[in-house]
């Protein structure tokens, strides 16, 4: 059935709806009003009408008249030549083109209530119209959803003249008896066949356009929280808080080992709360802990106020942050949870999980699958095939970006190096733990299963702080270490001095030689010599240092304590389609709108903010009854 005319079409078919078009008249059909007209031999007589001459349809109608195919009447016939002429409308890809065009372009995407008596958190949608053309993701994702639970009725509208024409203007050729059929016939083929289809088709686009934002905007949120400055050089304690159970305790040290756990209750009674804070202080006192990490769940506020007060009768400086605790009990439930921590309670882990996030969230995030931590929209909505690619995108560019220690790192950590299965970085742990530290990258090359195409993929992201080769403590490649030695000598430096910090001027000499030029002596590309200054001038830096510190605290604030028009200092918590999540240091995280955030008009609240931004807000409402409160940015 390949026409050049088809061939063509095929050829200039810019996306995958337009090839099914043109399939579709060629495509196998269920058994459909039209096949059944067609198995009684009407499609001479469709084709006869659609010709649109002067001949009385009725008449010739009578001539296909038989009992025996099922054709009682001319009226019968009739109709079953209409509907093979609707199916064939149906089936015509320009139409459809010139349509999906028009309902893009004219139409509006409008949600009803399934019941506008029963109360839900969709009733905002209870009666919603929007242009289809402008519609905002978040919004599509939220009648979808609503849909599904069977809160909303929702559905694409456009004035059918406006779509009638178009078909009328292309398939009505005369004004007779035919063509009053044929336009007829193209009515009902509209109304029941391509207006249906394309809704679906469109609505499809919609939410597919919506997924795509949504995981993009997961994908910026997870990184800007996995790029989160460490809080280095503390002794940390980890609060998970809880009512009946208590609260768990775990305190660990600089390098996120563990010293101690404890049980304390200070949402009890008096005397518990006592002992509580007792237990507490004796244990910031015990480990010289300096920062307090506690978790954002249940009894997190009464938690906070207690450790605030504590901290307020002891003469240590000790500060607390508020990190959330999403995906913690996932991980403290998991393989890898109870091979690190086997002594441990799934509680006790938690607490740890806690204390370590603020320590280093790299590190102890990336022990979590990304879904389960928590800054998007509509997670469980997305493909979860593409939704996890995104994401484990960002968590191996971020590992790669920051580096690993190789004597520190955790086999999670290992294995989002580039070239690191999860049997090698297991396999490097092992070799580490029966032969003692890495004393430098070259010893990689004995670990069971790292071959050479592992080593080089993974070398230049692994750092070796011990090993007496200070270019192992840098993000420059082994297999540029000659161009490196060339560089410092050529600049009056040995490779000693980098260790010591000593080759701080090495920017300015290069300059003063010349960039192209010194990049030509040493036999590298510019791009690359410059990326080789930056590691060699600060070895071992830390990407993330560069960026300001989290919030930390040392008093607390109840949501009654608002008032409007208060000036706020906050953290960005999770950026979303319309605005941001602030945390102001009470237990409910403040929204700003999208038009709050800029007096300039702000497209996208991603455009201007990043998860774990310290920001300035002011109050604009507070509702202590639904735990909302309003903020703004604006004339701070």
């Amino acid at each position: 059935m390949m026409t050049d005319e088809i061939n063509s079409a095929l050829n200039g078919a810019k996306m995958l709806s337009e090839i099914e078009d043109i399939y579709r008249p060629y495509k196998p059909k269920r058994k459909t009003r039209a096949f059944v007209a067609k198995e009684k031999g009407l499609a001479p007589l469709a084709d006869l009408i659609f010709e649109q001459g002067n001949t009385d349809p009725m008449s010739e109608a009578e001539k296909y008249i038989d009992e025996e195919k099922g054709v009682n009447t001319a009226d019968e016939a009739i109709a079953g030549a209409m509907d093979i002429i609707a199916e064939n409308v149906s089936d015509n890809a320009e139409i459809r083109k010139r349509l999906k065009n028009i309902i893009r372009l004219n139409a509006s995407l409008r949600s009803k209530a399934a019941d506008p008596e029963k109360e839900s958190v969709y009733s905002q949608y209870y009666d919603h119209i929007e242009p289809v053309k402008n519609a905002a993701g978040h919004r599509v994702l939220a009648m979808d959803r609503g849909e599904r639970e069977g809160f909303l009725k929702v559905g694409i509208e456009i004035d059918p003249a406006k779509c009638l024409t178009i078909i009328e203007r292309l398939l009505v050729k005369a004004q007779n008896q035919c063509s009053e059929l044929v336009k007829a016939a193209c009515e009902d083929a509209y109304s029941r066949l391509i207006f249906p289809s394309v809704e679906r088709e469109i609505r499809s686009e919609m939410t597919d356009a919506a997924d795509e934002q949504a995981i993009k905007l997961f994908a910026v949120n997870l990184r800007q929280l996995l790029m989160q400055p460490p809080v280095k050089g503390y002794n940390a304690i980890g609060l998970d808080p809880g009512y009946r159970t208590g609260c768990k305790l775990a305190v660990v040290d600089a390098t996120g080992r563990v010293l101690d756990t404890a049980v304390i209750y200070p949402t009890h009674s008096a005397a518990q709360i006592e002992k509580s804070k007792q237990t507490l202080k004796s244990m910031i006192k015990k480990h010289n802990v300096g920062i307090i990490a506690i978790g954002n769940g249940t009894a997190s506020k009464e938690t906070e106020m207690f450790t605030a007060e504590c901290i307020g009768e002891i003469d240590q400086k000790v500060s607390y942050m508020v990190v959330s605790e999403a995906g913690a009990s996932v991980y403290s439930a998991s393989k890898l949870a109870a091979a690190e921590m086997p002594e441990l309670d799934l509680t006790l882990r938690s607490a740890v999980s806690i204390a370590r996030r603020l320590q280093d969230p790299l590190a102890e995030l990336v022990k979590i699958e990304p879904k389960a931590i928590g800054v998007g929209q509509y997670q469980h909505d997305m493909p979860q095939k593409r939704l996890s690619e995104a994401l484990d995108g960002v968590v191996e560019d971020c590992v790669n970006s920051v580096g690993a220690d190789l004597n520190t790192a955790s086999p999670a950590l290992l294995s989002r190096v580039s070239g690191i299965t999860s049997t090698v970085s297991k396999n490097i742990v092992a070799y580490r733990e029966e032969n003692g530290a890495f004393t430098s990258r070259a010893e990689l090359k004995k670990v069971p299963k790292l071959g050479p195409k592992a080593f080089e993929q993974c070398a230049g992201f692994l750092r070796v702080p011990e090993s007496r080769n200070p270019l192992d403590n840098t993000a420059v490649h082994p297999e540029s270490y000659d161009s490196a030695k060339k560089l410092l000598a050529l600049c009056g430096y040995d490779v000693k001095d980098v260790k010591n910090g000593g080759v701080e001027g090495l920017r300015r000499r290069v300059e003063a030689i010349g960039t192209a030029n010194a990049a030509e002596q040493i036999g590298t590309g510019v791009p690359t010599l410059t990326d080789m200054i930056n590691e060699l001038t600060k070895p071992g830096r830390d990407p993330r240092d560069e960026l300001p510190p989290p919030l930390l605290r040392t008093d607390v604030l109840d949501i009654k304590d608002l008032k409007p028009g208060m000036e706020l200092k906050g953290t960005v918590r999770n950026v979303i389609d319309f605005g941001a999540f602030i945390d102001i240091g009470v237990h409910q995280d403040g929204l700003v709108h999208v038009s709050q955030i800029s007096e300039k008009r702000v497209k996208h609240p991603s455009d201007v903010l990043k998860v774990g931004d310290v920001v300035n807000v002011k109050v604009l409402s507070v509702d202590t009854e639904k735990g909302r409160i309003s903020l703004t940015m604006k004339g701070i």
